[in-house]
């Protein structure tokens, strides 16, 4: 074998704690290695353009580059080799920046290091072999589970782009959260205005096949090949039927039903339309506040309903569709704010949420747009907004930031100036966060024009006196406490990831961080794939964020997904697990701890065997860790290649 050896200097990143010219000269003396070179960023064109004149030129069978994290560069390496003639696969990467440079300044003992590593990534290329990929074929079609502003863009964009998509709505209406604001930031313009003609672009698309009041029961199958089961819930109406003509919410006797879209902030009726422009515009009925189907008694709806679409008999009901990729856009919750109790934890009606207040300043909201305290109905004067409430804040377990919270309280400051012209607002902020275009001019149009008090410092307390709730806080600029009477109290809440996520997450066998948002591929070269294939991301299920990043990755998911399937075949990643059926001894063992469901058991002649779906098995090796036998082996990274690597080190 002849092997060639390129160690990078990453400008100062590796060469300022590294000598690399010593590491260059010990990989010259390792077995098989007959070309080592260093270079100042191998990445770089001319740098892989040595790498390819040195396989043509000296016959290089094999190259391993000392660099970077594999997660950055491996699959440009990859192509650069596969140019010159090689197989991809013989090649090995050595970390030699995030493992050594970036972790001592110690120069002697960093060099050693580089050269173990290096070392290590020589024998296991001693014991590549060739792989070579397989060819499947592919279902053009994409499921986006989530229909809020992300989910509709995806749609949408792959629609555009000729690819037929199934989308998937929890709710009984498409919109997500952006349906329920009153205005957007930092235009001030309509949000049912911008979205609206979103939503109806999704109803009339014939390439958009809608499932909404749906969740996904379950997903099988692999990049290109998803079996999907979405579960129907049960509406107890029949929406071929229903026209959405609201006579039947117009008549239910039934109307102390709690209002979802209008956050609790009103009451509706059992059955209901959740909002005017609600996509699809159909009637669903609440069962556990309809006096027929929880007492028996009633009935009115569907006696008065001209379609007959009324059915109390239905009952969930699940379909299955077949798709090659899916987008999750399932978006975000706010944080459960009631764990504060020195804002009343839910037990002043005056202290509201930032987005029951939106319902309030909302023309379809339970007010018709005028703001009035849900206590007694008065118009307030006084409105005190707190920030970071459920942000930025370790003690509830929320230490990250919502990025959005500054934004909207300094746009909700400016509405209530417009909706009462002799109110005054106060704002309690821990600071301004406001980096996007024109968010910080946005945030100053508040102060200065609109006049809101902007006090740097945290809220204490906050209690009854009277028909005012005081506000108790310190302002920090001036070092003293604060204490305040408002008639409205509104908390700027912070997100969290949607309820079901991890749930969801487990189902698209996708991982999730500890706050429970899905976890990118890359968190700079791969922010909206994931680390199973044909599966992408949207909006705020990745991370929180506002509406332009979320339409934007709405928008770069939907790329992916028509570039991954703008072929008929997809090439699969040889580096699978493989089975080797005489030292299986059937225990089982592989197929429990696989997360991808890529191992199932065979009859081979009366005994049980395990076999390994190539198309599904994302290479975790899990099951060449568990296997007792060693009967499982994982391509590219076998127990002799990786003992190859351990020997190196030790012989060090």
């Amino acid at each position: 074998m002849k092997i060639g050896v390129f160690i990078c200097h990453c400008g100062s990143n590796i060469a300022a704690t590294v000598d690399v010219l010593k590491v260059v000269e010990s990989a010259k003396s390792m077995p098989e290695v007959v070309y080592a070179v260093n270079s100042m960023y191998t990445c770089s064109e001319p740098g892989q353009q040595a790498i390819e004149e040195a396989i043509k030129e000296r016959g290089l069978t094999g190259v391993v580059v000392a660099s970077c994290t594999p997660r950055m560069h491996e699959p440009t390496f990859r192509r650069t080799v596969e140019r010159a003639g090689l197989n991809r696969y013989m090649f090995e990467m050595a970390n030699i920046r995030e493992h050594v440079s970036w972790v001592g300044k110690d120069k002697a003992a960093n060099t050693a290091k580089a050269v173990d590593l290096v070392r290590m990534a020589v024998e296991k290329l001693r014991l590549d072999k060739v792989l070579i990929p397989k060819f499947i074929p592919a279902t053009r079609k994409v499921l986006v589970i989530g229909g809020g502003v992300a989910g509709i863009q995806a749609a949408l964009d792959c629609a555009e782009g000729g690819m037929d998509v199934v989308m998937v709505e929890s709710e009984p209406s498409i919109g997500g959260k952006m349906s329920k604001l009153d205005k957007t930031f930092p235009t001030v313009d309509c949000s049912s205005c911008v979205l609206g003609p979103r939503m109806v672009d999704v109803a009339q698309n014939e390439r958009i096949e809608l499932h909404a009041y749906s969740e996904i029961a379950s997903i099988s199958g692999y990049v290109g090949n998803f079996d999907v089961t979405i579960r129907k819930k049960a509406t107890y109406v029949d929406w071929d039927k229903c026209t959405g003509c609201g006579l039947c919410t117009e008549k239910c006797p039934s109307k102390k039903s709690y209002d979802r879209f209008n956050e609790g902030m009103g009451e509706t009726t059992a059955i209901n339309i959740p909002f005017p422009q609600a996509i699809p515009k159909k009637a669903t009925i609440t069962a556990a506040s309809c006096r027929l189907l929880s007492g028996g008694k009633c009935g009115v709806c569907a006696k008065i309903c001209t379609s007959q679409a009324v059915d109390y008999t239905q009952k969930d009901r699940e379909i299955t569709v077949k798709v090659g990729a899916v987008v999750a856009a399932t978006g975000y919750d706010l944080m459960d704010w009631t764990v504060y109790g020195e804002y009343g934890a839910g037990r002043y009606p005056d202290v509201i949420t930032s987005l029951q207040y939106e319902r309030l300043l909302s023309a379809s909201g339970p007010t018709g747009g005028h703001i009035r305290r849900p206590s007694d109905g008065r118009e307030p004067k006084e409105v005190v907004f707190i920030q970071c409430v459920g942000s930025r804040d370790p003690s509830v377990g929320r230490p990250y930031c919502s990025g959005f919270c500054c934004m909207y309280t300094a746009k909700q400051a400016i509405l209530t100036k417009d909706h009462i012209p002799d109110s005054r607002s106060y704002v309690f902020y821990m600071d301004i966060r406001s980096p996007g275009k024109g968010y910080d001019e946005f945030t100053r149009r508040a102060q200065e024009e609109y006049k809101a008090q902007y006090i740097r410092g945290r809220v204490s307390t906050v209690y009854p006196k009277g028909d005012k709730l005081v506000v108790k806080g310190v302002d920090t600029l001036v070092g003293e406490q604060v204490e305040l009477e408002a008639d409205l109290v509104v908390l700027a809440v912070g997100g969290e990831a949607s309820q079901n996520a991890p749930k969801l997450a487990e189902k698209l066998r996708i991982s999730y961080d500890g706050y429970g948002f899905f976890m990118e591929g890359h968190p700079k070269l791969k922010p909206v794939e994931t680390n199973t294939a044909g599966v992408y991301l949207a909006g705020s299920c990745q991370g929180l964020k506002d509406i332009p990043s979320s339409v934007a990755q709405g928008s770069a998911a939907a790329a992916k997904v028509l570039g991954l399937l703008s072929k008929d075949k997809l090439e699969s990643d040889p580096q699978t697990a493989g089975v080797d059926v005489k030292r299986c001894v059937g225990c089982r063992k592989c197929i429990n701890v696989c997360p991808f469901g890529a191992i199932r058991e065979v009859d081979m002649r009366g005994q049980i065997k395990a076999e390994v779906i190539e198309a599904v098995c994302q290479g975790c090796g899990l099951c060449t860790a568990t296997c007792p036998q060693g009967a499982v082996q994982l391509s590219h990274f076998t127990d002799n290649q990786v003992l190859a690597e351990v020997e190196a080190l030790c012989q060090s």
